[in-house]
């Protein structure tokens, strides 16, 4: 015969409630004057009960029950959720969608300037001849716009003493190539700027990414008014030259030094987010490893830099010919100008033979550098990432070599400019996959 005693069972229930109700007093006296100092937020009181019902004391402390919606069981969580005062952490979903979107935009840059090469090589950015950040999206529909963008043209020195024979069909085309590479700027802004306001509202960034977002938005905006800058130096009538008008080379060497420093930040940061780092043992071989590979993704920079200088003065058309310039190792015409320092910015003899002198330098590097890694236990994607820059590193040599013999061609020359930005892409991948894991 079994008895029951509902009183028991009853007053059993209540001192349960009661222990849990304790518990739950206990965790709101805890948590609540530091979450209150987090957050700031009037909420926080019932954000904290919620979680702490969670918690069963007694002989049922560590049961887990499944959470109601809207409740939150971890202090993180909380803090999370308490309010527009809180500080959202970035979690690791949130690193992945950010660093994804600033790898889309280093491609986009990329693809900048290989446009912008491009439009270099075929002369054709000093077509449009004035700059309007809205009013010059719209290009020109009717025959009389155009005939009058034409005019405007006419007026400047590239026509008057390079193109003075030029027809309207001539002219379409290579304003279209400028304009094509105003127009992709610009969604390389917004590309930057849109997505870049969304994480924000989002939370998804932390203090330190905010700085560099910050950072990069700035360069990519400071980087159109170069471009702008640029064009206006081949533009201005120069009564006493009867040169072909080109821009200034010290400006197209900003122009692309700023684009390759925007390039160079938001592939970083991508990386860095994307890839799960490596703990490797901190020897004194690894530190050199590390040290060399700066260095030379730095002289990688530094040549791809000193080929804004060769397109700037058309230095690739003086001496076709390799290895040595000519029929000697050293050209006469060297140091032709005064002062010294002047011939490695303006004369094209010693421009083209410091870009080959850095070429060859930045392959040995390199080369050096991939032997080195051998010698070291480095984990599998480490070793790809030392015989694909490599490999790049020579596909490169090979290509400007062949540029160079072949009197520049166009679509050679693109794809030479193109390499430029490969091998630097290689170069930050083995710098990045090095990187000391921070403690």
């Amino acid at each position: 015969m079994c008895f029951s005693f509902p009183g028991r069972r009853r007053g059993a229930h209540i001192a349960g409630a009661f222990r849990r109700r304790r518990c739950t007093v206990s965790m709101q006296r805890l948590l609540l004057p530091s979450l209150k100092a987090f957050t700031g937020s009037r909420s926080v009181g019932l954000l904290v009960h919620r979680a702490a019902s969670r918690v069963q004391c007694g002989c049922s402390f560590g049961s887990r029950h499944p959470l109601r919606p809207g409740q939150y069981g971890t202090v993180t969580e909380v803090a999370l959720q308490s309010g527009k005062a809180a500080v959202p952490l970035p979690s690791k979903a949130a690193e992945q969608a950010v660093g994804r979107w600033l790898l889309v935009c280093s491609g986009a840059v990329a693809g900048a300037v290989i446009l912008g090469g491009v439009t270099r090589l075929t002369e054709s950015g000093l077509s449009m001849v004035d700059w309007h950040l809205i009013k010059e999206m719209k290009p020109p529909t009717s025959q009389e716009e155009w005939e009058a963008e034409f005019q405007k043209y006419q007026q400047f020195p590239e026509f008057k003493i390079l193109n003075h024979d030029m027809t309207l069909a001539e002219f379409k085309f290579i304003w279209y190539m400028e304009y094509s590479h105003r127009m992709w700027g610009r969604a390389v802004g917004l590309a930057y700027i849109l997505p870049a306001a969304y994480f924000w509202r989002k939370g998804w960034l932390s203090r330190g990414m905010k700085g560099r977002v910050l950072a990069l938005c700035g360069l990519v905006c400071f980087q159109g008014l170069l471009g702008w800058y640029m064009v206006k130096s081949g533009l201005e009538e120069k009564p006493e030259s009867y040169d072909i008008p080109r821009v200034s080379q010290y400006r197209l060497a900003a122009h692309l030094g700023s684009a390759l420093v925007l390039y160079c930040a938001s592939l970083w940061t991508s990386l860095s987010l994307l890839l799960p780092q490596h703990k490797l043992p901190e020897t004194r071989q690894l530190l050199w490893l590390r040290r060399f590979a700066g260095g030379t993704a730095g002289l990688v920079f530094l040549t791809a830099l000193s080929g804004a200088f060769v397109a700037g003065l058309d230095a690739g058309l003086v001496y076709n010919s390799f290895p040595k310039m000519g029929d000697t190792w050293i050209p006469e015409d060297l140091l032709t100008f005064s002062p010294i320092l002047k011939n490695v910015f303006e004369n094209p003899t010693m421009v083209q033979f410091d870009h080959r002198l850095l070429g060859i330098t930045s392959v040995t590097a390199i080369t050096v550098l991939y032997f080195l890694s051998r010698r070291i236990p480095l984990p599998r994607r480490t070793k790809m990432a030392a015989v694909t820059l490599l490999a790049l590193a020579y596909a490169q040599v090979t290509l400007g070599i062949s540029t160079l013999l072949m009197y520049v061609p166009t679509p050679l020359a693109a794809t030479h400019q193109s390499g430029s930005l490969a091998l630097l892409s290689g170069a930050l991948w083995l710098m990045n996959e090095l990187r000391r894991v921070p403690k």
